[in-house]
């Protein structure tokens, strides 16, 4: 009977594992969907998720087969030696590359998402102006915000859309403004939806509500504008700094280098002597100032923006869209004032 019981409970313990596992799966899978329909995507996130997995594995064997064909046409590798970089492919480099995938999806789909929250947040005054009107020509909230909606509204059409059809399968209004508020991380939309809740709620008058809600969004949007206004100056030194100035100074150094190895090349030094300092040739080489440079321009050009947008925009995911025109230009300004200062400073030291 011991035996008996022992087995049983070493049964239910695999069960309970199993059930675990599934709802850890069920709950990864759930929060994958909220996020790709935050997003704007009608995907299956459990095909998603072997699609990335496919495509990871995909990408580990073509570098199998290189790295296969590589070690035929090579000699001097043993046997050992190739197992080894195998097994380190097919652990560590393979899932150092899965989770890089799986960051850069999360990466873009919150900036998607972010971006659908700029722009719901931008055509919201005009929708609530609109309901507002439809409210005082007497249709009631859920009709008024059906025919508020216009194409130009995009995203935000689009939501009121599944809102209005949640209320037509019976599911309260209230209930589905909350859901869909929730749904973003918006300041703005959440108090707008907040303050018509409570509107409905406590039944005052919702159009001339609709309208101060309309109104301070806008009058909000204006004193950001005044206040990024206020901080141009700044905006402009720090840009002129990452992208005119760090590029020129480094080029300008790269010349020095170029020169000054070049003199000392040339010029013959006596080991001995009563010299206060001995003359040596650079120790640092043109390629690897060029490599510290391009390393040292996309940094600076890279956090430069985010400054940037954090000053201008007051979030750091506004920064994104200008990261790869910093590098573009900075890289641009360093190769073009190389070229200037190299042509004008060898005709001054030749």
């Amino acid at each position: 009977m011991k035996l008996i019981d022992k087995f049983k409970a070493v049964l239910k313990k695999k069960k309970k594992k199993k059930l675990e596992k599934k709802l850890k799966k069920q709950t990864k899978h759930f929060k994958l969907s909220k996020y790709l329909a935050k997003a704007g995507f009608s995907v299956n996130s459990k095909l998603l998720s072997r699609g990335l997995f496919k495509f990871a594995l995909g990408v580990n064997v073509l570098i199998t087969i290189y790295l296969l064909v590589f070690f035929a046409s090579k000699q001097g590798y043993t046997l050992f030696y190739l197992i080894f970089v195998l097994l380190l492919l097919w652990t560590f480099v393979f899932v150092v590359f899965l989770g890089l995938i799986w960051l850069a999806f999360y990466l873009f789909l919150d900036l998607r998402i972010f971006k659908r929250k700029l722009s719901m947040e931008e055509v919201l005054p005009d929708f609530l102006f609109l309901t507002a009107t439809n409210i005082r020509s007497g249709m009631t909230v859920d009709k008024a915000l059906w025919f508020a909606v216009r194409p130009r509204f995009g995203v935000l059409a689009k939501e009121i859309e599944t809102v209005a059809k949640e209320v037509m399968s019976g599911v309260e209004l209230t209930d589905s403004l909350q859901s869909f508020a929730d749904k973003y991380e918006s300041d703005i939309l959440k108090r707008s939806i907040n303050l018509l809740i409570e509107g409905i709620k406590s039944g005052g008058e919702i159009g001339d509500l609709l309208n101060r809600i309309a109104s301070n969004i806008q009058e909000s949007r204006l004193m950001r504008k005044e206040m990024a206004a206020n901080v141009t100056t700044y905006v402009i030194f720090i840009t002129f700094a990452a992208v005119v100035a760090a590029p020129v100074l480094l080029a300008l150094a790269g010349q020095l280098i170029s020169i000054i190895g070049d003199i000392v090349g040339k010029v013959d030094v006596p080991t001995t002597g009563n010299m206060m300092f001995a003359i040596t040739n650079i120790s640092v080489s043109l390629a690897d100032f060029k490599i510290f440079s391009y390393t040292s321009l996309v940094i600076t050009s890279f956090f430069s923006s985010i400054i940037v947008a954090t000053i201008k925009k007051g979030t750091i995911k506004e920064g994104i869209k200008y990261v790869p025109l910093f590098i573009g230009i900075s890289i641009l300004f360093f190769i073009i004032a190389s070229k200037f200062l190299g042509s004008l400073m060898g005709g001054l030291f030749l």
